[in-house]
């Protein structure tokens, strides 16, 4: 059994989705294990990861306008947490209510994902920010 264990820092330009798949994969591959699971740890609280489609770039649109019905922003009008601004508690509460961990598994030495999957840094807060993913891969060599 091996493992490997790598952070990985993606810039956001604000709210909205990044797709992460690409360096993931090519890390993946890099490490040389054939069968596993890889966890990726999202180290913040205004930020979380999602398995979301990517074929159509309607479906980043219609899920954020979803988000913002369900959770619009505001300040001290609206939520008691405004510490850094009117985005700063429905930040924390998107990320509740998606996820900051992944387990995907891992075959042939690559993430196995359906054919319109991608994995997605979801950054909750409105302006850009430097965020750390935390990779962790468990396997047998490949």
């Amino acid at each position: 059994m091996r493992q490997a264990l790598h952070r990985l820092e993606v810039a956001t330009r604000g709210r909205g989705l990044v797709d992460i798949t690409a360096p993931l994969c090519r890390w993946v591959v890099a490490q040389g294990i054939g069968t596993g699971l890889l966890t990726l740890w999202c180290r913040h609280t205004s930020a979380s990861l999602l398995v979301q489609e990517n074929a159509s770039p309607e479906v980043q649109v219609d899920l954020e306008a979803f988000l913002a019905r369900l959770v619009p922003d505001g300040g001290a009008e609206r939520y008691r947490h405004a510490d850094e601004g009117p985005d700063d508690m429905p930040a924390h509460i998107r990320s509740m209510l998606t996820q900051t961990q992944l387990s995907i598994p891992v075959e042939q030495g690559r993430p196995v994902l359906g054919t319109w999957q991608a994995i997605y840094l979801y950054e909750h807060r409105t302006r850009p920010h430097r965020r750390e993913l935390v990779l962790h891969l468990l396997g047998e060599a490949g």
